[in-house]
């Protein structure tokens, strides 16, 4: 496996792991640590030149100020990889399989976002933390979850309660309870209490069993 692997899986996944230098890999893949531990507003372009083994006027060659770095790297970069794979392999891989109960959905959809949030954790703590502050990842992530997943998403609820075994909320209720409760695990298991003693599995369990007792007609 290569010194940069896990960004190059990101870029192979968007099809553009071939449009970046040794030394773009480095400023990108330190710059995705730096954020990510530190955040965006505490990191400095000098501390990501260091982390990256470059000048700082290397950086300063292609982006003019941080913003740029986080925009023109980071955030497309992510979001050329992230966002497709959100949509396009988290539909095809979850979304588009035909499920028995709502109860087998959901187990399918939180063991693949478990899979996909623990492999890309330093992608996904940038993703977390910025996109309440920059409007440009906040819109492209909204444009991925409307155009790409909500619609199957709304089917997939619509099918469940015609079947009796969803409570007639509305449909879109069903789906922001589903993703809040969710991704709430996810997010204390990964970004908020990492450190807790976590008994995964039983958590996930847990989660499922609260979920699916609220929203059962």
């Amino acid at each position: 496996m290569s010194e940069h692997s896990w960004i190059q899986e990101l870029l192979q996944i968007g099809g553009k792991e071939g449009q970046f230098s040794e030394k773009q890999l480095k400023i990108l893949e330190a710059a995705v640590e730096m954020f990510a531990e530190k955040g965006y507003a505490a990191t400095s372009t000098s501390e990501i030149a260091k982390k990256a083994g470059v000048a700082e006027g290397t950086i300063f060659r292609h982006y003019k100020t941080k913003k740029d770095l986080l925009l023109a790297i980071v955030t497309p970069t992510l979001f050329h990889s992230v966002a497709p794979f959100l949509a396009k392999e988290f539909v095809r891989e979850v979304f588009d399989n035909e499920y028995e109960t709502y109860e087998q959905f959901l187990r399918a959809v939180l063991a693949n976002r478990y899979t996909f949030v623990k492999t890309y954790l330093p992608a996904i703590r940038v993703l977390w933390q910025e996109v309440a502050f920059h409007s440009e990842i906040k819109q492209c992530f909204q444009r991925v979850f409307t155009e790409h997943v909500y619609p199957k998403f709304a089917r997939i609820v619509r099918h469940f309660q015609e079947k009796g075994e969803l409570a007639e909320l509305p449909v879109d209720s069903v789906i922001r309870l589903t993703i809040t409760s969710l991704a709430g695990f996810l997010a204390a298991r990964f970004l908020l209490l990492p450190d807790h003693n976590w008994d995964d599995e039983a958590e996930m369990e847990r989660t499922i069993h609260v979920l699916m007792n609220g929203l059962r007609r």
